[in-house]
Order: structure tokens, then C-alpha cells, then sequence
């Protein structure tokens, strides 16, 4: 098992126990002052657009609730860089600290109506997760975690499952925006560990997704093509809450990858093993086009 990525950060980072108490403290302020707003407009949606890429939603919710988060960001540390899914980067002041924010994980369910999403805000040091809070307005609950100080859902610690064995588990993934035209695009995975598990959920929104896991409510979790944004929270109430995260291969998960395993101690090998087992399923076996060849 490799060491826990957001107590190394914290450790690097020379942050105290005070500094982790408040950053924790600001990450859960703003990802409240995010949800806020999509609990205000779910339901309410005037205008649903692509962003560049088939299937990649946004909306008026997705600006709000990142006006939000940036303005509490923007009050309680205006020297610390920010990377936000709509509106990019903003350049630190010399700090190793960043700020990752999802306003809205989940907009393709929220545009439906589908109420699984989420305001995830992440705070990582060179690039490494620390700690993070996620909130869930549809279940009206606030994820947190940070090194020293566990993890949370509202005010009740939480703790990854004790499951063990593969054929026991419930596991959950997701699929890219560009499952459409690659190989490698998690369908032959997906396949593989549905016949060896309980089953494989898809919840759409991936930060939600790792939240269930550090609470115990799913045993495991494997994604591709996601974005430090999508991942930064999550990996830390994970580990802080006595989970595994790692790469495909076993090796330290890095944020710039987009790949990720995320699982119950006593999983970790299973999931390795099987990914490795896994070889794309071709368009024919779908019906569909060609697709193209998955990159190195």
C-alpha cells in the first residue's frame, strides 16, 4: 500500500493542525455557498449548452455556484491559486497551495432532473490532494476530510467498508466524454468486474461517487479521463477515511493522470489485478463506427 498522498502533502507542506483546521473549514464554507445555489435553481434550468465537447453540459447553474465558491475563496485566502472547471486558472501568490473546484459534479444529471450531483472543493499542495469537502444538497449532506482531522459526512465520522473479496463487493466507475471514439473507454472494465462483483453502479458524478466509497456505502471505484477538479476532494476523504487510492498499476495516483482507483484496503489488489486483465471491447461489438486506437 502506498502512503496516504494527502499526509504527505500536509507534512511537506509544513501546514499545522491549525492551518489543515482552517482550510478545512473554508473548503466546507464554500462548498455549502456552492450548493446553495444548485439546490436554488434544480429544476429551474433556462439554457443547457455544450462546451466544446459531445456530451460536456453546462448551465447557469454551473456559473452560479462557481461565482459563489470563488467569492468565499476570494474573501478567506486571496493569495492562494485556484483551478475552477469553468473559469480556469488564477495564479497564486507564491504559494504551493491550490484550490480545485467542481461547482457542479454531476451536470448531466442535474440537466435531467436527476438529483445526484454535487459542489466539490479540493485543496492540493504541488499538485498533490490534501483535503476537501464535498456537498451533496439533494441529500442535504457535507462531506469533509483533511489529515489529522478524519473524515466526515455532516457531523458523523466515517470509515471505508471492511469488504474483502471481489464477488462481495458493489463497486462503481464512470465513463468519459470521449468513450464515443476510443478503445480505451472503461466498456470491456465495466464488463469485466459486473460479472465478478454484486454489481457496477454509474452515479455520473465522481466526486459523489469517491464520497460513497470513503463512507462504506460502495466498496470501490476505477475512472478514466477525469480532471484534478473532478478528484482532488474525493482522493482525500478516501484516504482520511482509511481507504486506498493508487493508479491503474498500483503506483501513487496523480491528480494530471485522470485515472484512479479508489477502494477499501482489502480490494486494492483485486482491482489492480483486474484492469490489467482487461483489454478494450472494438466498436463492432456495439454496433458502432470504428473506434479509434486507445492512446499510450
Amino acid at each position: 500500500m502506498n502512503p496516504r498522498l494527502t499526509d504527505q502533502a500536509a507534512q511537506h507542506s509544513g501546514l499545522s493542525h491549525a492551518d489543515l483546521e482552517r482550510f478545512s473549514g473554508i473548503a466546507r464554507q464554500a462548498a455549502t455557498a456552492g450548493a446553495t445555489q444548485l439546490k436554488a435553481l434544480f429544476g429551474r434550468l433556462e439554457r443547457i449548452r455544450e462546451k466544446g465537447r459531445a456530451g460536456d453540459l453546462v448551465t447557469e447553474a454551473d456559473v452560479a455556484a462557481e461565482q459563489a465558491v470563488l467569492q468565499v475563496l476570494s474573501e478567506e485566502t486571496p493569495e492562494l491559486g485556484v483551478l475552477a472547471e469553468e473559469s480556469g486558472r488564477k495564479e497564486g501568490q507564491g504559494s504551493d497551495l491550490q484550490w480545485c473546484v467542481d461547482p457542479l459534479d454531476g451536470t448531466t444529471n442535474y440537466a435531467h432532473g436527476y438529483p445526484f450531483f454535487g459542489t466539490s472543493i479540493g485543496l492540493t499542495w504541488r499538485g498533490q490532494p490534501l483535503l476537501g469537502a464535498l456537498a451533496v444538497p439533494a441529500l442535504d449532506r457535507l462531506y469533509w476530510a483533511a489529515p489529522g482531522l478524519g473524515a466526515w459526512c455532516n457531523d458523523a465520522a466515517i470509515t471505508v467498508s471492511g469488504c474483502n473479496n471481489l464477488g462481495d463487493s458493489l463497486l462503481v466507475t464512470g465513463f468519459a466524454y470521449d468513450r464515443h471514439n476510443r478503445l480505451d473507454n472503461n466498456y470491456a472494465e465495466f464488463a469485466y468486474f459486473t460479472h465478478r462483483t454484486r454489481g457496477v453502479r454509474r452515479g455520473g458524478a465522481a466526486a459523489v461517487d469517491l464520497a460513497f466509497v470513503a463512507q462504506g456505502l460502495l466498496d470501490g471505484y476505477w475512472e478514466r479521463g477525469l480532471s484534478p477538479w473532478d478528484l482532488a476532494a474525493g482522493m482525500a476523504l478516501v484516504e482520511q477515511a482509511g481507504g486506498v487510492v493508487c493508479s491503474y498499476d498500483g503506483s501513487p495516483a496523480q491528480l494530471a493522470t485522470g485515472r484512479l482507483i479508489a477502494c477499501t484496503p482489502g480490494l486494492e489488489q483485486a482491482l489492480i489485478e483486474g484492469l490489467g486483465n482487461c483489454r478494450p471491447l472494438t466498436g463492432a461489438s456495439f454496433g458502432a463506427p470504428e473506434l479509434d486506437q486507445p492512446s499510450p
